[in-house]
């Protein structure tokens, strides 16, 4: 189960990302990089962070540890960037963090091709798996802590739940956008990597992820009247996908053999 630390510093913002996340401290006395329920696009973004997050985290992916975040709006008072304070004031209560990995360099992918194959190809069966668009050369989302690559800011994943109308139908697409992986080219064990972590997502572990997600992050829809509705919506898309990974597996293997 998550976490639940409260918010008792504002640190810094990080400029870096769109939605203005900020490094925070906790009364846990740790640091953490707070995204904001009420940036960008809301809770659907911290409903993809939570659950891609933590689906790699079963798989046994380099993720940070992934935490609630309860903030007072009062942390803003003293704020003198109207942008930060407008989106303290929109985000009270519960909010996501992640463990902050302090003296973290972004990824270079000019290294890549120093990652062992085997975890590349993981990297890029997950991403596959959840549909995250977020992991290109120009904007890998991995960091090197420690010597060691970890994956963050999984908020672009399964954006399929911005538009719920053919869902299901998507669950079965091969996601094309995997030709711009950054790891696509070191990745030479895709077929393997499918055989390994596949059976580690098991419909009871997918549901323990999803029995995570704030009832309130799932507001109604033209689909769904309750938040039940939506999480067993999100379960049906991601064990349709898994148990038809072949479908993004060969969309895989394919683009990387015309990148050779």
């Amino acid at each position: 189960m998550l976490r639940t630390v409260n918010v008792t510093r504002y640190v810094t913002p990080l400029r870096e990302g769109g939605s203005l996340p900020a490094i925070v401290e906790a009364d846990d006395d740790g640091l953490y990089v707070l995204k904001f329920r009420g940036a960008g696009q809301g809770p659907k973004a911290l409903i993809a962070e939570l659950v891609a997050g933590e689906i790699g985290r079963a798989l046994g992916l380099p993720v940070p540890e992934i935490v609630f975040a309860e903030l007072d709006v009062a942390l803003g008072r003293n704020e003198m960037d109207p942008e930060i304070q407008m989106l303290i004031k929109a985000s009270p209560g519960l909010n996501l963090g992640l463990d902050y990995l302090p003296g973290s360099l972004a990824f270079d992918p000019a290294v890549a091709s120093e990652l062992d194959p085997a975890l590349a190809s993981a990297v890029v069966w997950f991403d596959a798996y959840v549909t995250n668009v977020d992991r290109t050369p120009r904007n890998t989302n991995m960091l090197l802590w420690h010597k060691k690559l970890w994956l963050i800011d999984h908020g672009a994943s399964l954006y399929f739940q911005h538009s719920w109308g053919d869902y299901l139908a998507r669950s079965l697409t091969p996601f094309s956008q995997v030709k711009g992986h950054v790891l696509l080219p070191y990745a030479s064990q895709i077929a393997v990597a499918d055989q390994t972590l596949r059976p580690l997502l098991t419909t009871e572990k997918l549901q323990e992820i999803l029995a995570q997600v704030p009832a309130e992050w799932l507001a109604p829809e033209q689909m769904f009247t309750t938040s039940e509705e939506m999480r067993s919506a999100f379960l049906t898309f991601l064990v349709n996908r898994l148990e038809n990974s072949h479908v993004f597996v060969e969309e895989a293997v394919n683009a990387r053999t015309k990148l050779l």
